[in-house]
């Protein structure tokens, strides 16, 4: 624990935010008031009163190289000294261009246009803009409509609202949205069909294809979350559904949009989640960790045929989406300096020993009362609580469950912020073994004199 060094009266306008930072999901009047983090370094964050925390989130995901990185500092600042930003519309700059043809080799092949927006929904809505667009140029206006899954969660814009499952992010906004065909995912705890994995046969498949057929035709796209479908309960996949859905999207000649907004970049294991397939989407949105989480960027990248079908000197086929930020040098700098971070550093690996650690901590939990799934995949650990294992009964979202337990976990030094009543770890991949056994122990502890609070 650090020593107390702070001031009295900045450390209460700090944590009193002058009344004027209005912060995402803290509206509640009886919520804690926000923690005044005031730096961070490596895993770790300090606040203001001279706590230190475990960033067991990543800083929502972003954060894979560890905080405050010396050759990412190193890259940001060289870049400013140069040049900070410049409009991309009629402008161009070495950063974007060394970027997109990094990004453009790691993905896979035949992903080689990159469109540049600023965060994780603005590269899902570019996707959904660009499918809808494509099928208009190419004289098929009649194909506007989309397949989306459920449990799924694409942003909080318009569009990403649309094929985001139906849940309080949305409700509020349902005269807003447009109509999604929903089709089933494979949540194999709670599975739709009431299979068991070992035999189902990935029967949620037909699902899908059902909509497919019956939209023959008029679908423009099918988007998902390959192999984690994160806000939507952290929801890990068998592969043969993700190649599935790429072979029904070949079959019915659709379009298939990857959203990696939270899986790309090594989360999972793989550099991209579609790399666990083996498949190659015909769009893939990128964000969150593509600037290790230093700036907001993002982008959607897509292929040859896609990209040719705006070219064109009938102006009406223009892509008509831009960003006054979009491309920034700053994050550009960054983000190819979090790539060579890759190539360096042997960072893929450190996520596989991650998963093997989280893997065998985590399984010893089935066996408490509340624990009622416990799923892992690259550098994420995953449990599940229920009230009821035979029922396997849980709020969900909304769940107050979630709110206590994080509380508790910060009390321990650890900051979590659970999906309801699904409890994630989600680390940046500099963690050390120690730190993560750390880690661990605080959530099994936890876990382990749980006792799930009475109705209200």
């Amino acid at each position: 624990m650090l020593a107390n060094t702070r001031t009295d009266a900045r450390f209460d306008l700090i944590v009193r935010d002058a009344s004027h930072v209005w912060h995402p999901y803290t509206q509640m009047q009886t919520a804690p008031p926000p923690l005044p983090i005031v730096r961070a370094q490596g895993v770790y964050l300090y606040t203001q009163d001279g706590r230190r925390l475990l960033d067991g989130i990543s800083s929502w995901w972003v954060n894979i190289h560890g905080h405050s990185h010396p050759k990412l500092n190193e890259a940001l600042a060289a870049q400013a000294r140069k040049l900070e930003h410049v409009l991309f519309a009629g402008c161009t700059h070495l950063p974007a261009v060394e970027l997109a043809e990094r990004l453009t080799d790691l993905l896979p092949g035949g992903l080689t246009r990159v469109f540049y927006s600023d965060n994780g929904s603005t590269a899902v809505e570019v996707a959904l803009k660009i499918a809808c667009q494509y099928w208009l140029n190419r004289g098929e206006p009649e194909r506007r409509n989309f397949i989306a899954l459920r449990h799924a969660y694409h942003g909080d814009t318009v569009g990403t609202m649309s094929t985001s499952e139906d849940s309080s992010f949305t409700r509020p906004f349902a005269p807003l949205l447009f109509p999604v065909a929903r089709a089933q995912s494979p949540y194999c705890y709670r599975c739709p069909l009431g299979l068991e994995r070992a035999t189902c046969g990935v029967a949620c498949l037909d699902d899908l294809q059902r909509l497919l057929r019956e939209g023959d035709g008029a679908i423009a796209a099918v988007l998902v979350e390959p192999m984690l479908q994160g806000a939507g309960g952290m929801i890990v996949w068998p592969v043969e559904f993700l190649s599935g859905v790429r072979r029904l999207c070949e079959q019915y000649g659709t379009l298939m949009i990857a959203d990696e907004v939270l899986t790309g970049f090594g989360r999972t294991g793989r550099m991209f989640a579609c790399e666990h397939a083996g498949v190659r989407p015909d769009m893939i949105c990128l964000s969150k960790a593509l600037t290790a989480g230093y700036l907001p960027m993002a982008a959607t990248v897509t292929t040859e045929p896609v990209y040719e079908a705006f070219l064109s000197d009938d102006r009406r086929k223009t892509f008509f989406h831009g960003h006054s930020y979009s491309a920034n040098p700053l994050g550009c700098a960054v983000a190819l300096a979090s790539l060579e971070l890759f190539r360096t550093e042997n960072v893929l690996e450190r996520v596989r020993a991650l998963e093997q650690q989280l893997r065998s901590r985590l399984e010893p939990l089935r066996a408490l009362p509340h624990v009622g799934d416990v799923r892992v995949i690259g550098g994420v650990g995953i449990v599940e609580l229920v009230q009821d294992k035979q029922a396997r009964a849980a709020g969900g979202y909304l769940d107050r469950v979630g709110p206590l337990l994080a509380a508790e976990f910060l009390r321990r030094g650890l900051l979590l912020r659970p999906l309801g009543n699904v409890v994630y770890f989600m680390p940046p991949y500099v963690i050390s073994d120690q730190e993560t056994a750390w880690a661990l122990d605080q959530i099994a502890q936890a876990l382990e004199t749980w006792r799930w609070p009475e109705p209200c």
